[in-house]
């Protein structure tokens, strides 16, 4: 059976032009997709396979990050159902030169695992380390 710690996925984007609205900041649309793909990435790691989003709880952009930073996004499974997974998700603006991080957005998302379209069932979640067990209390404490 999977740990928590197992699901643990954490990814780097670099903000471009591209990526900015008006205020030369990443736009929120980019930084939820980022969420969302790092998320489902959690999920297929749990649940050995395919998953697509099903739920996103309240997503709250407390800071904005600025073209030229990085936007650290980090996952991992913390509650599991019968074919669902809650994966909790964490965002930072990380300055590339420094390594200097400051959150800027988290949630909550469900993924529901597929086989050949249908949902279908995903393992136990285990949680076996001071760390995940840790990381599973952040999660569950959330409250938007």
């Amino acid at each position: 059976m999977p740990t928590l710690m197992d699901t643990y996925i954490e990814n780097r984007y670099r903000v471009q032009p591209n990526h900015a609205n008006n205020y030369e900041t990443a736009h929120g649309g980019n930084v939820m997709k980022w969420m969302d793909e790092v998320g489902a990435m959690s999920a297929m790691r749990f649940a050995g396979h395919s998953c697509v989003t099903a739920n996103v709880d309240e997503l709250d952009f407390q800071r904005s990050i600025p073209i030229g930073d990085n936007v650290l996004v980090e996952a991992y499974v913390y509650e599991a159902g019968r074919t669902s997974v809650r994966v909790h998700l964490r965002t930072y603006r990380e300055d590339p030169r420094t390594g200097e991080c400051e959150q800027t957005t988290e949630s909550n998302f469900v993924f529901v695992a597929l086989e050949n379209g249908s949902p279908t069932e995903v393992p136990e979640l285990t949680v076996e380390s001071e760390r995940g067990e840790e990381f599973r209390q952040r999660a569950l404490e959330y409250d938007p």
